[in-house]
């Protein structure tokens, strides 16, 4: 997958809610923003159907499961949703090498079993409602920014197609990726936004300019009094980084 070339493409609204409400977002913002992203909430509930409906009404899907079993687990699991058609998939990069390469092949074999383009595999590194302090009290001896830098070297290794990681970690993290690797990151707030359960935040500008390829941005577009005028504020505000 090509990295955006425009403020549209490199926004990723976060759908982080029920299929009544996602697809009536989905509705209002059509003909403002490209890419929607499918969580496990909206998933769960709607299965693989969700991904099939965002697709009808002309999105690019962002399918974040955040995979992370045995490798033969993942491999199958990619392969089953790959048929769908989302153009991202998440796993996680703490699930290991052996894991990401079976991802990267149910990847491609779902994808060649249907016809589509196999989804850009993302590797999550570390959560950005996690801390340091938090990575501690679950055995982890390095820093977040250390954590991040180590699990994005294990992604690179193992071929997958980008990484997931905080605004915070984007330099040093696109510092060693392959030429055209994806950089996702989170935990985006513009200014104007009030911060909620993240840790780890930066601005849009702040973001592209750090080296992210897209930005994941949820409850400051899709909880505002009119979702796609901040969608269309926001994107302003790419656009002023991109520039």
């Amino acid at each position: 997958m090509e990295t955006p070339t425009s403020a549209r493409e490199a926004l990723i609204v976060a759908l982080d809610m029920d299929a009544r409400d996602a697809l009536a977002m989905a509705h209002s913002l059509r003909g403002v923003v490209c890419w929607l992203k499918v969580g496990m909430t909206l998933f769960y509930e709607r299965g693989p159907r969700i991904v099939e409906e965002l697709r009808e009404l002309d999105f690019d899907v962002f399918l974040d499961l955040k995979l992370h079993d045995i490798p033969h687990q993942v491999e199958g699991a990619v392969r089953s949703v790959a048929s769908l058609g989302a153009r991202m998939l998440t796993v996680h990069a703490t699930g290991g090498t052996e894991m990401l390469e079976a991802a990267v092949r149910g990847a491609h074999e779902g994808a060649a079993g249907t016809g589509v383009e196999p989804p850009a595999l993302l590797a999550v590194t570390v959560l950005t409602s996690m801390s340091s302090a938090d990575l501690e009290t679950v055995g982890v001896e390095y820093s977040a920014a250390e954590q991040v830098l180590r699990l994005a070297g294990v992604a690179r290794d193992a071929g997958v197609d980008g990484v997931v990681c905080s605004a915070q970690e984007a330099a040093m993290v696109r510092g060693i990726l392959d030429a055209g690797a994806l950089v996702v990151t989170p935990g985006i707030r513009p200014e104007w936004a009030g911060n909620d359960d993240q840790s780890r935040v930066a601005t849009p500008s702040q973001a592209l300019s750090r080296g992210a390829s897209h930005l994941v941005i949820g409850r400051p577009i899709t909880g505002a009094h009119d979702p796609r005028d901040a969608a269309l504020r926001i994107i302003a505000e790419i656009e002023e980084g991109i520039a």
